[in-house]
């Protein structure tokens, strides 16, 4: 007897709801190229890194004669960088195509990301594996890891081993840094002669993985609706106990999407964008101003509560603190050693403050003693302040309280503050997916299998008009390096997938800015609920509100 849970059980008996293509024997599906696509930057920097792979068209997969018979293939595939919910229905969905076009297939998974395909750490996939982890989150089946393969070295393993397996193919799995080693992988190998296709598959619960043939990546659908339950939860909680200010930080580690999708759900009292702050130059204080602006009024109300939701990048969009942290990353770039040297963080803190210019050094100083500490303890592998970790919910309630202590004084609040912090991140990375993502992966992992089928190395695989019923969804595929732009990292100017951002002037941030000041004032917060599996569609299937407002 299984001690699995009733819903693991009935999760592995899910049919994920595809294309309608799809429904058809393999040589019954046709690919028709459509326009070139070209990227919007850089375009002679781009042409002469990827002589091979630039200027190549878009693809899509419709019903007719295909021109390719299937055949059996031997596909290798990796997970790389963070989980995200869906990733084995990706897996699965590419198994199945891999067997529907001939059963003597096989699939390989490079175990922990890219540094199994460099290290040759690998299992073979069956279908009693595959079976096992159907419609369930997580990325266990072959785990992840967020190796680069960036030297001449790993280059050269990654190509002799896909070689040694004999593969046809290798698909990435990954957000925009991993298909970026994606579009690499396949330049190197089509330089080298290897009639080896690259294909990657978009993933990342940020939500910056998209453009106009990309319209969301995998595991943002679930994350958000996991975080948004969590938030309804507590937008239930605080007018029922009616003392508490929760502040709420985000995952989200660049773009502020899935803040922006949870306000969109729940209707909090503030919600922060960090592109909107970066595009109005806004400082710390103006941000201070804004929350208070909101519980000063609600105190007014007798409502000494709210929410506030803080995406995780937050800081590093605040002109003031982006200087400060630029400054502090190149102070220790060229003083590491005598930095690291210091026998306490009083000590490491006073070294900083001494040499950074006077205004980043007032603000460093100003801050609130632990911030200040999160910012001398936590480097990344390159010697920079890890931004992620650093607790901005706390920055804030820090400097919200010494705000409203002032008004008190002046006589202008009299009000009660008290506060909850929270952090909503790994929650979501692992849950089950929903129904969108369980469907959309599926499609994924089989529109990945066609595009290796037909070759199309460097590309994409992309689903498009995601807002409708999965049967009305277009699949196809894009070249990765379509998608990028020359930026400088680390010393150098390299090719990168560009991140998108909120835009300020599309349709999602616009229902969200019409709606917010009377959210403000407003205890009619909305209440997703928990995600449900079975019932009607438009309770099971909906896509996220950004993507139905987008495409709508």
């Amino acid at each position: 007897m299984s001690d699995r849970s009733p819903l693991h059980n009935a999760r592995f008996a899910y049919l994920p709801k595809t294309p309608e293509t799809y429904a058809a024997p393999v040589a019954l599906i046709k690919a028709v190229p459509t326009e070139i696509i070209e990227p919007s930057y850089d375009k002679e920097a781009l042409k002469k890194i990827f002589t091979h792979s630039y200027g190549k068209p878009a693809v899509k997969f419709v019903a007719g004669a295909g021109a390719s018979a299937p055949r059996a293939m031997a596909i290798g595939v990796l997970l790389s960088g963070g989980p995200a919910p869906g990733g084995h229905n990706v897996i699965a969905g590419l198994f199945d195509g891999l067997k529907k076009g001939s059963p003597e297939s096989r699939l390989i998974g490079f175990k922990g990301g890219p540094g199994g395909l460099v290290d040759d750490k690998y299992i073979e996939i069956t279908a009693e594996l595959v079976d096992s982890y159907r419609n369930t989150g997580g990325f266990d089946m072959v785990g992840s890891g967020r190796t680069k393969i960036e030297t001449p070295e790993q280059f050269e393993k990654a190509l002799a081993n896909a070689l040694a397996h004999k593969l046809d193919a290798l698909v990435v799995v990954g957000g925009d840094d991993s298909n970026t080693n994606a579009a690499l992988l396949a330049e190197y190998f089509a330089s080298h002669g290897a009639p080896i296709a690259v294909v990657g598959v978009p993933k990342t619960i940020d939500g910056d993985l998209k453009n106009e043939w990309i319209e969301t990546s995998f595991g943002f659908d679930t994350a958000t609706k996991t975080y948004a339950e969590l938030i309804g939860n507590i937008c239930r909680d605080a007018p029922s106990g009616r003392k508490y200010w929760h502040f709420i930080r985000l995952m989200g580690r660049s773009a502020s999407h899935i803040a922006l999708e949870c306000a969109l759900q729940t209707r909090p009292n503030v919600a922060l964008i960090s592109e909107e702050i970066e595009e109005k130059r806004m400082s710390l204080s103006q941000i201070v101003e804004t929350i208070v602006s909101s519980v000063a009024a609600r105190a007014a109300k007798g409502e000494n509560y709210g929410i506030v939701l803080i995406p995780e990048g937050l800081i590093e969009f605040v002109p003031e603190m982006k200087v400060l942290i630029e400054s502090i990353n190149d102070l220790l770039a060229h003083e590491a050693e005598a930095f690291k040297a210091l026998p306490s963080v009083e000590a490491q803190k006073a070294f900083i403050a001494g040499r950074l210019p006077s205004e980043s050094a007032a603000l460093f100083n100003s801050l609130p003693g632990e911030i200040s500490a999160q910012l001398c303890w936590d480097r990344d592998p390159h010697g920079n302040v890890q931004v992620s970790r650093i607790e901005t919910e706390k920055l804030l309630v820090a400097m919200v309280r010494t705000r409203l202590a002032a008004l008190a004084a002046e006589g202008s609040y009299k009000g009660k503050f008290d506060y909850q912090t929270h952090f909503m991140g790994y929650e979501g990375r692992c849950a089950f997916p929903t129904n969108f993502d369980a469907d959309y992966c599926y499609s994924l992992g089989f529109t990945a299998y066609l595009l290796a089928l037909y070759g199309f190395s460097g590309y994409i695989a992309s689903i498009r008009n995601l807002a409708a019923p999965a049967g009305e969804w277009i699949p196809g595929g894009i070249p990765l390096v379509s998608m990028m732009n020359i930026e400088h990292r680390h010393g150098a100017d390299k090719p990168v997938i560009r991140k998108a951002l909120v835009e300020l002037d599309g349709k999602p941030f616009a229902a969200f800015a019409a709606q917010r000041d009377k959210w403000a004032l407003s205890s009619d917060y909305r209440l997703p609920g928990a995600i449900q599996y079975f019932g009607p569609p438009a309770v099971t299937d909906m896509p996220s509100l950004i993507l139905q407002i987008e495409r709508s």
